[in-house]
């Protein structure tokens, strides 16, 4: 059998339904609608919508973000026709398993790591990062040294500064939220969900807040020129920028898309629903459509209180907070909520993601093709808690010891090269089983398959070469470890 056989759906039926060895069904179509919110609405929202609006689109952001919900929509729905037909735990990698055979399984599994482990710890950092924010409100702060890696340096500038050239030690508060969410995960996918959905309420609350309560102090003079006149725009780092008209609207497209990252985790879950042909497709499409409505009103709004050059020059990545506190006079309240609410957005994307690489790796683990330990159940939880550990050692030194801003975009490359393999095995699994029962059928098959390819692989055309050389340099020590290991230990084999 070679590197390219693939799993019989059957057998991957049989495997999930080992009642020893399975995850406990506790999640219900509103679970899985709070999970991809939980996921998709983070920082990216609040921080996104500025950086698109002052280098790319303007006010028209609002089209941008709709262009990408488009791209994301596409894969959305193949995730959903495959999550209803093979409800198991490992999301692209189970799919390709399926479809695609064996080493193109172990390539996507692989380059999930890229999404749900780096970038859960990278979103730590960003945690850790605004915990001192929040606690500057009150007049308190973590020193420097114990919130920052050993390669980072301070200039000696905040609201508390230290004496510039004091090295980081560890980061402290990013190893403990990465700590604290870990041990809920062991405790239970049912208890994670209750917390994530707690979660999702207060930041949802915020994000309507902001819309509702801004919506009065709109100046129709910002969106006067609602498509602004295609211009160059160089950013304060002399990069270039296609702004304005249809490129600068595409290019808002390119950047917002990062605020869509996550609905896919609610596939990493099938084996965890309940009625996971019905509730599945609720799930990945609802949370899309949820958070496509509030982001395209938040843009609206937020637009519409503040100027391109606030987004430029005073607000950058603050620029919620910076127009709240600038032109909604009385609402300063609400300026410390949405630093609240990015805390929270970022504390459910840690959950979501950590949840997702342990249950990726779990079915990669019942296929022989990484170790064992990754499938261990707990004897009372039904949770992989031996992986999660395990996860908890390799994200938390990542978040403690390294700075934010090594990963770059590489957690976005994988991402879009999972996107594009979920559309690729849709159409492939429609020629080779077209009478494979299907509870929910993608629409106008290859055509939007083919549409979902396009879309997601121009989006990783423009992350640009330096990207495409890290993801090329991790797969490449992925195939070493498949062809040293997994190749050997492949139960299919």
């Amino acid at each position: 059998m070679g590197i390219f056989t693939k799993k019989p759906i059957g057998q991957l039926i049989n495997d999930s339904s080992d009642g020893e060895k399975s995850l406990k069904r506790t999640l219900g179509a509103g679970n899985l609608v709070a999970l991809g919110i939980g996921a998709i609405i983070g920082a990216g929202l609040f921080v996104r919508t500025a950086a698109a609006a002052a280098n790319n689109a303007g006010p028209s952001v609002t089209i941008g973000f709709i262009v990408a919900a488009i791209g994301c929509a596409f894969a959305g729905l193949c995730y959903a026709e495959f999550a209803s037909m093979i409800p198991i735990a490992g999301s692209a990698y189970t799919y390709s398993y399926a479809t695609m055979g064996e080493l193109i399984a172990w390539i996507i599994g692989w380059d999930l790591v890229l999404e749900y482990a780096v970038g859960a710890a990278t979103v730590g950092i960003a945690w850790s990062e605004y915990l001192n924010k929040l606690l500057e409100i009150f007049g308190w702060h973590i020193p420097y040294e114990w919130s920052h890696s050993p390669f980072e340096v301070c200039d000696g500038s905040g609201a508390f500064a230290t004496q510039a050239g004091v090295h980081g030690i560890m980061n402290v508060p990013a190893l403990f939220i990465i700590l604290m969410l870990t041990m809920l995960l062991i405790k239970g996918t049912k208890e994670s969900a209750f917390v994530n959905g707690l979660i999702v309420i207060s930041k949802v609350a915020i994000v309507v807040l902001f819309i509702v309560l801004g919506w009065g102090y709109m100046n129709p003079e910002n969106h006067a020129k609602y498509i602004p006149e295609v211009t160059k725009y160089v950013d304060t780092q002399g990069v270039s920028h296609n702004y304005g008209g249809i490129w600068g609207i595409l290019g808002a497209a390119g950047v917002v898309f990062f605020a869509f990252i996550g609905f896919d985790a609610v596939s990493t879950a099938a084996q965890e629903a309940k009625n996971p042909k019905k509730d599945m497709p609720i799930g990945i499409l609802g949370s899309l459509v949820v958070c496509t409505i509030l982001y395209i009103l938040f843009a609206h709004v937020l637009t519409g209180v503040a100027n391109v050059n606030d987004f430029r020059t005073q607000g950058k990545e603050a620029s919620v907070v910076y127009a709240i506190k600038t032109y909604m006079a009385g609402y300063g309240w609400l300026a410390n909520l949405v630093t609240v609410a990015i805390l929270f957005g970022f504390s459910s994307v840690i959950l979501v993601m950590l949840m997702g690489q342990s249950r990726v790796f779990y079915s990669m683990s019942r296929d022989g093709l990484v170790p064992k330990i990754f499938s261990d159940l707990h004897p009372k939880f039904h949770t992989p808690y031996k992986s999660n550990w395990i996860f908890f050692v390799l994200v938390g030194a990542f978040a403690a010891f390294v700075p934010g801003d090594i990963v770059g975009d590489m957690t976005s490359i994988g991402t879009l090269f999972a996107f594009i393999l979920v559309c690729a095995g849709v159409w492939i699994l429609r020629r080779t089983d077209p009478d494979l029962p299907r509870q929910f059928k993608v629409p106008m098959v290859p055509v939007v398959s083919i549409l979902g390819i396009a879309v997601c692989t121009a989006m990783i055309l423009g992350l640009g070469w330096t990207n495409w050389a890290r993801l090329g340099g991790w797969l490449v020590l992925g195939l070493l470890i498949y062809f040293g290991y997994s190749k050997k230990n492949s139960k299919l084999k």
